[in-house]
C-alpha cells in the first residue's frame, strides 16, 4: 500500500522554553484565554485564531437577510439558478434563514442569484446596506421545494443535456455563504447547466469546529442518499460533485458508504473534485482503499501553504491533512500514481482570503482551460492519476510538474 509522507509525531515531553504568557482577546462573543507556552504549534494556532477573529470582526457576515428576494433588476447582469438540498433545520421566521440545528429531514430549495455586471471573479459582491443589483449579489427569487419537484426539476435538468455540479461547502460556512460561493464558481466558469449546494448544519462558527466535525457525520446518510437520487435520473455522468475542507471529508465518506452498500451504479456516474480536503492522510488512506478508483480520477486540489490545515493539523496530532500535500514530494507522486488519485497544486493562485485557504474560488474562471487541458493528450493532459502544479500565468496544467520552467517526472 502506497503512503503520503508525514510528519514525525509530535514528542508530546519534549521540553519547549521555559516561558508562557496569558494572551486573553475577544472573539466575537466569546473571550477567550489561553497560557502560550514556547511551543511554536501552540502559537501558530493563536496567531491564526487571533488572524481569523480580526478578520471577522472588521469584516463582519452576512445575514440571512440576503436570502430574502427583492424586486430588483440590472442590466447586464447574470442570473444563476441554484438548488439547495440541506440537512439544516429551517428556521421559524422566514428572516432567519437556516439554522445550525440538524434537521430531521432534509430540506429543499430554488433560488434565482443575481449577479452585478460589475462582478470580479473569484469575489462575491455583499450588500452592505440595501441590496443593489447593480454591484450586489442579490437572491431575485426563492421558492421551498418538496422532495419531488426537487428531484423532479434536477431530472429535467441532467436529461437536458446540462451538468450539476453539487457543492459541498466545509467548516465555518453558512448556508447563505454556500449558497451564493456556488453561484459565485457557476457564474464565472460560465457553466452550461444548475449548481447545487448540500448544506449541512455548520455552526458557522470559529468556535465550532468539533460540533461541525458530528454535524458532517450526521450529514453522511443524506448526501449519500442525494447522490443516489440524483445518478438514479441521469442517463449519463453529468454530475459533478465538489467537496470544500471538511466537506471533502463528508464526500469521501458518502462515497465510502455507497460503495459498502454496494452502489458502484451510482459512484459510476460521478466526477468527484476535493478542494482543500480536511481529511487526516491515514483516514483518507483507508477511504481510498474502499472507495477505489474513479473514472476519471478523483481530483484533489492541494496547496502546500493552507495555513488553515496547518492547524487542523496541529490540532490531529501533527498528521498531514490531504490538502496540503506537497505534490514534489516523490513519495505522494507514487502514491498518487498507485491509487489512481489526481493531485493537482494550485498555489500559483491568489488566495482571495489570508489563510490560503479558499484558492479553489478563483479556479472556476480558468475550467474552461482546465477542461481543455484535461481533454488533451501528451504532457499537457491530466485526464489521468498522477501529481500536477496549475499554472496560474498561463493557465495551464503542467504533467507532472513544471518547478522552476523544468519538467520533472516522477517515478
Amino acid at each position: 500500500m502506497a503512503r503520503w509522507r508525514m510528519p514525525d509525531p509530535i514528542d508530546q515531553h519534549q521540553n519547549h522554553a521555559n516561558y508562557s504568557v496569558v494572551a486573553t482577546f475577544l472573539a466575537g462573543s466569546y473571550l477567550w484565554t489561553f497560557i502560550v507556552t514556547g511551543n511554536p504549534s501552540m502559537r501558530l494556532i493563536i496567531s491564526l485564531v487571533l488572524m481569523i477573529s480580526l478578520l471577522s470582526s472588521c469584516a463582519g457576515r452576512p445575514g440571512a437577510d440576503v436570502l430574502q428576494a427583492v424586486n430588483t433588476r440590472a442590466k447586464d447582469a447574470k442570473i444563476v439558478t441554484a438548488y439547495v438540498a440541506s440537512t439544516r433545520e429551517k428556521s421559524e421566521e422566514a428572516k432567519k434563514g437556516f439554522s445550525a440545528l440538524r434537521a430531521a429531514e432534509p430540506n429543499y430549495a430554488r433560488f434565482d442569484i443575481s449577479i452585478p455586471p460589475t462582478h470580479k471573479s473569484g469575489k462575491i459582491e455583499w450588500s452592505t446596506g440595501k441590496p443593489d443589483a447593480k454591484k450586489d449579489f442579490v437572491v431575485t427569487k426563492a421558492q421551498m421545494l418538496s422532495k419531488t419537484s426537487f428531484t423532479t426539476d434536477l431530472g429535467d435538468i441532467s436529461r437536458s443535456g446540462k451538468q450539476i455540479a453539487l457543492f459541498v461547502h466545509g467548516y465555518n460556512y453558512s448556508y447563505q455563504e454556500a449558497l451564493f460561493r456556488a453561484a459565485q464558481m457557476a457564474a464565472d466558469a460560465n457553466m452550461d447547466g444548475v449548481p447545487l449546494v448540500f448544506s449541512w448544519p455548520s455552526q458557522a462558527n470559529l468556535t465550532g469546529y468539533v460540533a461541525d466535525k458530528e454535524s458532517a457525520t450526521y450529514s453522511r446518510d443524506a448526501l449519500a442518499t442525494l447522490l443516489t437520487d440524483l445518478t438514479r435520473q441521469t442517463p449519463r455522468k453529468s454530475i459533478v460533485v465538489f467537496g470544500h475542507s471538511m466537506g471533502g471529508w463528508l464526500v469521501m465518506e458518502a462515497l465510502r458508504q455507497l460503495r459498502f452498500e454496494g452502489r458502484n451504479d451510482v459512484i459510476a456516474k460521478l466526477q468527484v473534485v476535493l478542494a482543500a480536503p480536511d481529511i487526516d492522510a491515514d483516514v483518507f488512506r483507508k477511504q481510498i482503499e474502499v472507495v477505489g478508483r474513479l473514472n476519471p480520477p478523483l481530483t484533489v486540489l492541494v496547496s502546500k501553504d493552507d495555513r488553515a490545515l496547518k492547524a487542523s493539523s496541529i490540532l490531529g496530532a501533527d498528521v498531514t491533512r490531504i490538502g496540503a500535500l506537497d505534490v514534489a514530494d516523490p513519495q505522494v507522486q507514487e502514491a498518487a500514481l498507485k491509487e489512481g488519485v489526481q493531485f493537482v497544486d494550485i498555489s500559483n493562485l491568489k488566495a482571495s482570503d489570508p489563510l490560503n485557504h479558499d484558492r479553489y474560488a478563483a479556479l472556476a474562471s480558468l475550467v474552461p482551460q482546465l477542461e481543455a487541458s484535461r481533454n488533451g493528450n501528451g504532457q499537457n493532459g491530466i485526464g489521468r492519476a498522477g501529481a500536477f502544479v496549475f499554472d496560474a500565468i498561463g493557465a495551464t496544467v503542467s504533467s507532472p510538474f513544471r518547478l522552476a520552467s523544468q519538467v520533472v517526472n516522477p517515478q
